[in-house]
């Protein structure tokens, strides 16, 4: 309860305070909500059958229960001072707890915070537990509750025989009954469980049991031989689901002193669906007449699958006893379990695959039919570049004979017709380079001075150097245009013309300030020393 292990939904309860006590609070340790379950509590206490029920979902050896009351950070102080126990191996039939002596009120709290363990004797089969307190008028009633224990691996939910016999022993009585049984009981037991389940084996001398304060031969069910004509005892064992059955341990006393043997010998039956099987197997023991200690006798079932198994023990002696019987068995292999949890989540995990796997081929799709596009873009501004490139380069000329030779500004400022959009790739510049005019060579012209008119254009000499003035050049690049003022040294290198630039020495220069800085290096402003000669 207190670790999780069981769900809110495997805790319900007969009534609630409020949605703040309800059942899913009733977990030991825990302060969650107001800190407890507490019931609604109506009417007169002898008419009320509160309870709060866990359902552990299947069938659980349970030997110690832990309660609580509400403390609540100080706040609280309702709690339990007695309480029963009633449970449930299949929902339906109700059956209530006693212990060994035949008492059912259990002794509970005393304050609200401190847990207070009851050890369960005989311990619980059951899937169902429910904690019934004990109410009265003098105060609220709250709880918190845990339940100790491990899963019941035998899977036997009754057995049914013969009730167990009386002995006269030396003017002693023996009382050899089941008497913690939980079935009905008449001249047979039917449908319940008791001593041979209870997980204690009996001393070697049956007259002394393990358990204070008890009758002689409480440890044991034993049978006379005087009461069976067939000389046998049958035992009926009912299980949960069919399993398959490896072995059957049963404890005997083998008291032979007493005229107290184990079996001479068993023969099973096995039913799987509603019939039994025509053939049993059957086991015959060593006997033995030298050691008078009880032992379990292992019986071999040859992995037999069954739902239910009918065994007759033939008596040795006058008197045969139990206290003991335990089954070792594994799942029927053909058992479909219950796997609706599971197919749910395959078939999720497959969704999510498939929708993984979709997106997968869309985002792949894109890319190929991406760059599918950018070769077709490539190709057709190659092929526009071309052709532009090519007009302009026939239509551009210049023409220094004339003032109308001179290109327009219009003409000068000729573009790259369009940029189609590539994307987010980067546009590789090598592919755009435009290649210069050539420009046509004239002999030089000597301008002649009127002062009774305005000068006619100077025309532009070739070779003559530029200090001051600078041939305005209007650039185009594949982001736009800027115009820029270009020395004549480099229009006469953009010409072509083989220009031999001499070194300045460096160790005559002053730095000035830094102008900048770029892939190729850093720009600055230097003077020279002493003076500037040109």
């Amino acid at each position: 309860m207190s670790r999780g292990q069981i769900l809110d939904e495997d805790i319900s309860a007969s009534s609630q305070w409020s949605d703040s006590t309800a059942a899913k609070y009733g977990r030991l340790d825990c302060e969650e909500g107001d800190g407890a379950w507490c019931p609604e509590i109506a009417g007169e206490p002898e008419n009320i059958n509160e309870f709060l029920q866990i359902d552990l979902r299947s069938l659980h050896f349970i030997t110690l229960v832990g309660t609580q009351g509400r403390h609540a950070g100080g706040i609280g102080n309702e709690f339990a001072q007695t309480y029963k126990i009633k449970y449930s191996r299949d929902g339906s039939r109700w059956i209530s707890w006693r212990n060994r002596q035949g008492k059912e009120v259990i002794e509970a709290n005393r304050n609200a915070y401190d847990i207070v363990l009851k050890d369960l004797e005989p311990p619980i089969i059951a899937r169902f537990i429910r904690f019934m307190p004990v109410i009265d008028h003098s105060m609220n009633v709250c709880m918190r509750v845990e339940l100790y224990g491990c899963e019941w691996l035998d899977g036997l939910v009754s057995y049914n025989s013969p009730v167990g016999q009386q002995m006269t022993l030396n003017g002693q009585y023996i009382y050899l009954n089941d008497s913690v049984y939980d079935g009905a009981m008449s001249n047979s037991m039917t449908e319940g469980l008791g001593q041979l389940t209870d997980g204690m084996c009996g001393l070697d001398d049956f007259t002394h049991s393990h358990v204070y304060n008890v009758w002689p031969g409480y440890d044991y069910v034993g049978w006379t031989n005087e009461s069976f004509s067939n000389g046998y005892v049958e035992i009926m064992f009912e299980f949960d689901r069919t399993r398959n059955f490896t072995t059957m341990k049963v404890h005997c006393n083998n008291m032979f002193s007493r005229r107290v043997k184990t079996f001479q010998k068993v023969v099973c039956y096995f039913r799987s669906e509603s019939d039994w099987e025509a053939t049993p197997i059957s086991f015959s023991p060593v006997m033995d007449d030298v050691n008078p200690s009880a032992r379990f006798v292992t019986v071999s079932l040859y992995n037999h699958m069954a739902s239910a198994i009918k065994c007759q023990y033939y008596f040795s002696d006058i008197w045969m006893m139990f206290s003991e019987i335990t089954f070792q068995s594994g799942d029927d292999p053909t058992h479909k379990v219950d796997d609706s949890n599971t197919r749910i989540l395959i078939g999720c995990l497959v969704a999510i695959i498939f929708i993984l796997v979709a997106i997968i081929v869309i985002i792949l799709w894109r890319q190929v039919w991406q760059k599918m596009l950018e070769k077709v873009s490539r190709r057709m501004l190659d092929d526009e570049l071309t052709a532009s490139l090519s007009i302009q380069s026939e239509t551009f000329t210049y023409n220094n004979n004339s003032p109308s030779s001179v290109p327009s500004e219009q003409e000068t400022s000729s573009t790259y017709e369009r940029i189609f959009p590539l994307g987010p790739d980067y546009q590789e510049p090598s592919r755009l380079v435009r290649k210069l005019p050539e420009f046509s060579q004239t002999s030089e012209d000597t301008a002649s001075t009127n002062t009774s008119s305005k000068s006619p254009p100077v025309s532009v000499q070739e070779g003559v150097p530029h200090y001051a003035e600078a041939d305005i050049v209007n650039l185009q690049g594949v982001t736009g245009g800027n115009t820029y003022a270009v020395p004549a040294l480099t229009m006469d290198l953009l010409s072509g013309k083989d220009v031999a630039v001499e070194e300045f020495p460096r160790k005559l220069l002053t730095f000035k300030e830094k102008l900048g800085e770029g892939q190729f290096g850093e720009v600055s402003s230097q003077i020279k020393n002493n003076s500037l000669h040109l």
